[in-house]
């Protein structure tokens, strides 16, 4: 029998790389940071400039592919390893991945970068202090968490550890068109396709 079972594809990702490099573009910080907003709006500008992207959110994953995961630690690694397996793919058929979650531990963006890999992955992280989350708290989730109603949420009952490594770091008052703008140039600058 034969041992390698993986088709080998006559397109390389060195092929696929030739109009623009691929890239894994990762925001990450507390709930209620506003990475999905961030996130949304880099799509947006990057579609623009013809370039074609994937989106990988927290939320939607947890409504699909990862539905039968809890909010345990080692359901949060098995999240955020399954969202890093996907990105690699994507990143080998020379695409742009956009992800937005939280990732709260270094163990966890170290697992991301082993699959990965660092160089092909842009971390943008969204340092907004977790009172600042409370205040917005878009979804109603910290005041539930506070009450007790939901268990390991990640700032509440559960760490958030502040990243040592990362590309691009975006504070509590940022404007969206400005920061969207300077994280474009980037990418843009990443993947060697002048803005």
């Amino acid at each position: 029998m034969k041992e390698n079972l993986t088709f080998s594809y006559d397109l390389s990702k060195e092929d696929k790389n030739r109009r623009h490099k691929s890239l894994v573009v990762w925001f990450f910080g507390l709930s209620g940071s506003g990475k999905s907003t961030l996130c949304n709006s880099v799509e947006k500008a990057l579609f623009k400039h013809n370039i074609n992207t994937v989106v990988l959110d927290g939320d939607s994953m947890r409504k699909g592919i990862n539905k039968d995961l809890g909010f345990l630690e080692s359901d949060r690694e098995e999240n955020l390893r399954r969202a890093s397996e996907i990105s690699k793919i994507i990143n080998n058929n020379g695409l742009l991945t956009l992800c937005s979650f939280i990732t709260p531990l270094e163990k966890n963006r170290k697992l991301i970068n082993s699959i990965i890999g660092r160089k092909n992955i842009f971390w943008v992280y969204l340092d907004v202090p977790l009172e600042e989350c409370i205040k917005r708290d878009p979804k109603g989730l910290y005041k539930k968490a506070i009450k007790g109603d939901i268990k390991n949420f990640t700032g509440v009952s559960s760490p958030f550890v502040v990243p040592t490594d990362f590309d691009y770091v975006v504070n509590k008052s940022f404007d969206l068109k400005t920061t969207t703008d300077k994280i474009v140039v980037k990418i843009l600058k990443n993947i060697n396709k002048s803005k």
